[in-house]
């Protein structure tokens, strides 16, 4: 979960990581499909037969991944490799496979599908993200609680205008942030 810089240098942070520019968006949080799983089972073996073994892990994260949570329909994709600065050991196939880079930030790479209903989020297999995403991912579809807190602020968030998806994220911080922290003891809780 990178990091995005505070607001003074936000918008220009945005123009130099973002390929094509900031889009417009409208929100839509949907409830869960059952499809979900089997798109991303389809995607997963996209994007190992695109990479083979330079593809360390593909995980399901997200809202999509989490059964019963209502989620916009995107489905989020984590990709381990290697050397997420050696691009030229992953882009090509990935492009070649249908898939378009879109942000390109130290440490982390996204291609989505032309469509825009897929994200492929790549960081190397030790980056604190990889953690956070998995934490997260593998505590909302424990916590009952939680899921509801952040199925409802989606909701709430969903009916505002944003300029930018990164806008609509942004906003959910406070709340992720809180959640993860649960998430993260009970991991620690767990691993005893």
């Amino acid at each position: 979960m990178p990091a995005v810089p505070e607001p003074a240098d936000r918008d220009a942070y945005l123009d130099s990581v973002l390929i094509g520019g900031r889009e417009p968006v409208t929100i839509s949080v949907v409830a869960y499909d059952e499809g979900w799983p089997l798109r991303f089972q389809d995607l997963r073996g996209l994007v190992e037969t695109a990479l083979g073994d330079r593809a360390l892990a593909v995980e399901h994260i997200g809202s999509t991944s989490v059964p019963g949570l209502a989620a916009k329909p995107i489905l989020d994709l984590l990709l381990a490799v290697a050397d997420v600065e050696d691009e030229g050991a992953y882009v090509p196939p990935l492009v070649d496979a249908g898939l378009v880079l879109r942000v390109r930030e130290p440490g982390h790479r996204m291609l989505r599908t032309p469509g825009k209903d897929v994200h492929l989020h790549v960081y190397e297999p030790a980056d604190q993200a990889v953690v956070d995403y998995l934490d997260l991912r593998d505590w909302l579809r424990e916590s009952a609680s939680d899921r509801a807190l952040y199925e409802t602020t989606k909701r709430d968030l969903a009916r505002r205008a944003w300029v930018d998806m990164n806008d609509y994220a942004d906003a959910k911080t406070d709340v992720v942030l809180d959640i993860l922290g649960r998430a993260r003891a009970w991991r620690n809780e767990s691993r005893r």
